[in-house]
């Protein structure tokens, strides 16, 4: 998956601030991933699908669960694909297993402002 503005991948160094200080601007959607789990790869795509058509509006922080261990434990996941909606600093909502695009868009359309 290749990086853009909007995707990223996050770690324990720098969690504090490009998920926790960029929820204070703009919904940052959290996704606690692996390389070995095959739902983590089909949902993948989705998830960068509908962060690429906010247009800014949304972040995405991808989290490897192999590696990043203390976020892992900080927010408690026990299954993967979890992913986790962070707004003004807070998880706001969320859910664990790979959802279907409308499910994840009915998710966001509370907390993120539609793009034009």
């Amino acid at each position: 998956m290749s990086q853009t503005p909007y995707i990223f991948d996050v770690t324990a160094s720098n969690f504090e601030q490009l998920v926790l200080e960029n929820s204070f601007h703009k919904p940052v959607l959290v996704d606690f991933w692996a390389e070995w789990c095959a739902p983590c790869k089909a949902l993948m795509p989705v998830l960068a699908k509908i962060t690429e058509e906010y247009q800014g509006e949304l972040l995405l922080a991808k989290v490897n669960c192999d590696i990043e261990q203390e976020v892992v434990a900080r927010f408690g996941v026990r299954s993967l694909p979890t992913v986790v909606l962070f707004k003004d600093g807070q998880p706001v909502d969320g859910f664990a297993g790979a959802q279907p695009e409308a499910a994840i868009r009915a998710l966001l359309e509370p907390h993120v402002q539609q793009p034009a």
